[in-house]
């Protein structure tokens, strides 16, 4: 029943997509601007210092922004190698659907991502983070990379 729910909730956000594009197509003409909001969903940034080495920085992402981002696609595999030190492979956000998940950066700081926060994996280069699962035998997420020259929205909480 569980997997069940799981997949109709993917086939109506599918389906959801599949719709706004069909609208956004038929009427180019018009143009959506987002408003502005005081509502923020909670987010924390892997970022590289500038000897290359990994750190973070906790935040937010304001809601209802239009994100420059053209595909994402849906994970609940992990290979061991993922889970030892490495860079993000782009500019990402990384939504966790089920899992509770630390992540260590170069220094050895850690961090939990649990469902609601959003990770932004922007540690390209270096030894970048690594993560392990926490009372969670799985992790389920969704990859959404950011366009390239994109704003990623975040602010941090010292702002």
């Amino acid at each position: 029943m569980k997997n069940m729910i799981k997949g109709l909730s993917l086939v109506l956000v599918m389906g959801t997509f599949g719709v706004m594009d069909a609208q956004h197509k038929e009427h180019k003409h018009v143009s959506v601007k987002a408003e502005e909001t005081s509502e923020f969903i909670p987010a924390i940034r892997l970022i590289n210092n500038p000897d290359g080495s990994c750190t973070f920085e906790k935040g937010k992402i304001p809601t209802l922004k239009h994100m420059n981002t053209s595909t994402f696609w849906v994970s609940n595999k992990t290979e061991e190698w993922e889970k030892n030190a490495h860079p993000a492979p782009r500019r990402q956000y990384v939504i966790t659907i089920k899992g509770n998940i630390r992540f260590k950066v170069t220094d050895g700081s850690t961090f939990m991502i649990k469902p609601g926060t959003v990770l932004l994996a922007e540690d390209l280069k270096g030894t970048g983070h690594s993560w392990d699962m926490v009372k969670s035998k799985e992790w389920e997420r969704l990859y959404i990379p950011i366009s390239e020259s994109a704003d990623d929205f975040f602010i941090a909480d010292n702002k």
